[in-house]
């Protein structure tokens, strides 16, 4: 990728007595470090995307360390390495976003968590839940406890993250257990320092290597009969020496408070939100002592019984702050409170939201109401005050909006070459008809908003071509499925064309092939144009990504017959290409390629060299599309079949037209769409193309000369 993390690197450098200023996921990075560990691999996606374009980035030094990295196509082969834990004493660690990287990781996990592990492993998950979540609303928690994994949560403190990291690896090696280390989008951008430790470099590694490999061993391997036991292990063993290692370690915190009669039981990652919240009440200082006792959970899942019963034992009530449903940790309590026999009130999701994220807001109106059950001598005015001024400010809003503000979903990049591909798919609808539309993740999900609205699910990454073979046979006409190539090597390949070949199915497929995973960062994949391309042509972002024809010989090789390869700005030659793909005669899979790079690698790329000759005094030509305003017929078509912001509307210059014409704004970035646009769709033609020449040669300053003399001459005096 051409985003650089030279500072990043640097801090994983450090050692003993220094300190380490920064964000939570490069702490967790540090710590992976600190803990000896061996090996890493991984799938990116937010929020812990960084992890892994770090540890890439920093190559050179890991392997001084004796560290190996290995950028994963896909979240079960980067679960598949921690199969090196297995036999060996090897500490490894994993990452990718979950629920969905859990998923598609599902087998893998299992088929680890059955047998146990050697060495530690530690599945680094970004838990992207909540309001600002781009995925769907579940939660690790159901995963840990189907496989009997350990699954931490820590505070979002950086001297805790990190301890959690290094006694993560202990814990996981003292039950014998994976365990997933999860981290919400706020934890892994918390801010803050720790003191640092020297990176350990692992006893066994790429650099000290094992003479023999282990013994065989029927009983590691996940397969029946053997599995029977695992069962069994599982809670006889593994589960009672994690609960040992949890209490005995102190993973989990407690933190004293005056009012020893009632007490909180927090999710560690969400502890920060609930002192906010006890701050609004005054039931807590701004370094955080509560009035109310508080039992920390670094550790999740399992829980430690006799932890839980002595924190709840002389308490009248206890509220337990979950995020997510179902109220698992709720649930575990009240069934250890119920066997020892200890009548504390539980109190948890009856007076907290069920499901959504837990909000410093959302927790305040919880504690509103358990505290004024169990307390109500307590001084909560000023808190219910805050959570009054809060609903309010927004009936306020809302009262004084004549109508509710527009949503502003998120969009394609400027110049985008996904864009165009849309605009073409919906051209071609006019002359075939609607076609059921099979959509998947990645930035060209960005076509389900306006002004395409198009895609009928959305079912998985590299999914799409999957998701319509029930489709296909009950529809008059052809469907489309759309991946890009992130999604084509990290499932499509296997999931959907394998399957659509195998089956002989009629369908066809568009691949958005922009050279890059762009939507999880522009992480690179094998299809990627190497360096010496993009050094060679740093400014021919349409004739860039066509040099690398992996995708192409791929297809060809597993039998695809027809296929077609077209730049995504040709906006009227794809649409010809998808007419022809609904219409021919031949009845098995059809794939097109839309080439295109990626915008944003392209503008990371192109202006660096753009500044540096401009720098040396030399000639730089850029595009400027514009719009004729006293041609423009103001019907906006040309809108509605783009969407790019920077294609817009300005009040008419001509005080008898009433209806804003079309105009380019600051921003573009020349792509041609516009024009394409206009000439594919027969559109009015009133977009023009210019070159503007920046430190022109003495030839070019003296034919603009000629040209403006010449046009004075001509213009009526």
């Amino acid at each position: 990728m051409e985003v650089s993390f030279s500072k990043e690197v640097q801090q994983l450098r450090q050692g003993a007595g220094t300190t380490f200023h920064g964000e939570g996921i490069l702490a967790i990075t540090k710590a992976l470090l600190q803990s000896g560990v061996a090996y890493v691999g991984g799938y990116q996606g937010a929020p812990v995307s960084h992890l892994l374009d770090v540890m890439v980035q920093a190559g050179d030094y890991l392997s001084e360390l004796g560290v190996h990295v290995e950028a994963c196509s896909n979240e079960a082969s980067a679960a598949a390495m921690l199969g090196a834990s297995i036999h060996y004493p090897l500490r490894g660690a994993v990452t990718w976003k979950s629920v969905v990287g859990t998923n598609v990781a599902a087998d893998a996990l299992s088929n680890l968590s059955s047998p146990g592990i050697t060495g530690g492993a530690l599945i680094v998950v970004g838990e992207d839940y909540g309001d600002g979540a781009s995925v769907i609303q579940e939660r690790t928690y159901a995963f840990a406890l189907k496989s009997s994994m350990l699954l931490i949560d820590p505070r979002p403190d950086l001297q805790v993250m990190v301890r959690m990291v290094e006694e993560g690896f202990a814990l996981s090696e003292a039950a014998n257990t994976p365990a997933f280390l999860q981290l919400r989008i706020r934890a892994c951008h918390v801010r803050g320092s720790f003191e640092c430790k020297d990176n350990i470099a692992p006893a066994v590694s790429s650099r000290q290597l094992m003479e023999d490999p282990a013994a065989f061993d029927y009983a590691r391997l996940a397969h029946p009969p053997a599995t029977f036991r695992h069962e069994k292990l599982k809670s006889a063993e593994r589960l009672p020496a994690a609960r040992r290692y949890i209490v005995e370690h102190g993973l989990n915190e407690l933190f004293p408070g005056k009012r020893a009669d009632l007490g909180l039981i927090v999710q560690g990652g969400i502890y920060n939100a609930l002192i906010r919240a006890l701050q609004q009440f005054g039931l807590a200082d701004a370094f955080g002592d509560s009035e109310l006792p508080i039992l920390n959970l670094n550790v999740t899942y399992p829980l430690a019984p006799e932890q839980i019963a002595d924190f709840c034992r002389d308490k009248r009530a206890v509220l337990v702050v979950e995020e997510g449903q179902p109220e698992f940790i709720e649930q575990e309590v009240a069934v250890i409170l119920r066997r020892l026999g200890i009548d504390t009130a539980l109190h948890g999701k009856d007076v907290l939201p069920m499901a959504g994220e837990y909000s410093v807001e959302a927790i305040a109106a919880g504690l509103a109401a358990f505290v004024g059950r169990h307390a109500p001598e307590l001084p909560l005015a000023g808190g219910k005050q805050w959570l009054d001024d809060i609903v309010a400010r927004r009936e306020k809003v809302a009262a004084e909006l004549a109508e509710p503000l527009p949503a502003r979903p998120p969009g394609f990049c400027i110049g985008c070459p996904e864009r165009p591909v849309f605009s073409a798919v919906k051209l071609a609808q006019q002359e075939v008809g609607k076609v059921h539309v099979a959509a998947d993740i990645g930035c060209h999900a960005f076509a389900t908003f306006e002004p395409f609205s198009m895609g009928h699910t959305i079912l998985g990454y590299g999914m799409s071509l999957a998701s319509r073979a029930g489709v296909s046979p009950m529809m008059k006409r052809r469907t489309l499925s759309v991946m890009g190539d992130g999604g084509f090597w990290h499932n499509g390949l296997l999931t959907g064309v394998e399957s659509a070949l195998f089956n002989g199915d009629d369908a066809v497929l568009l691949i958005l092939k922009n050279g890059y995973t762009s939507a999880t960062g522009t992480q690179e994949i094998i299809s990627t144009p190497d360096d010496e391309v993009k050094a060679n042509a740093p400014n021919k972002h349409q004739s860039l990504v066509d040099r690398n024809v992996t995708i192409e010989t791929t297809l060809r090789g597993i039998g695809v017959q027809w296929l077609k390869v077209v730049h995504s700005y040709r906006v009227e030659e794809m649409k010809k290409t998808l007419e022809e793909a609904f219409t021919t005669d031949f009845a098995g899979l059809k794939v097109i390629i839309a080439e295109g790079e990626c915008q944003l690698e392209r503008q990371r790329r192109v202006k660096p060299w753009i500044a540096g000759k401009l720098k040396r005094g030399e000639r730089v030509e850029r595009v400027k599309y514009g719009v004729d305003e006293d041609v423009c017929s103001g019907d906006h078509s040309c809108i509605r079949l783009s969407g790019c912001p920077t294609l817009t509307l300005k009040d008419s210059p001509d005080p008898l037209r009433v209806d804003p014409v079309a105009t380019v704004i600051d921003g573009c970035v020349g792509c041609g769409l516009c024009g394409e646009n206009a000439h594919a769709a027969t559109l009015c033609p009133s977009f023009y193309r210019g070159e503007v020449v920046q430190n022109p040669r003495l030839g070019e300053r003296l034919l603009a000369r000629l040209r403006s003399a010449l046009i004075g001459l001509l213009q009526p005096a």
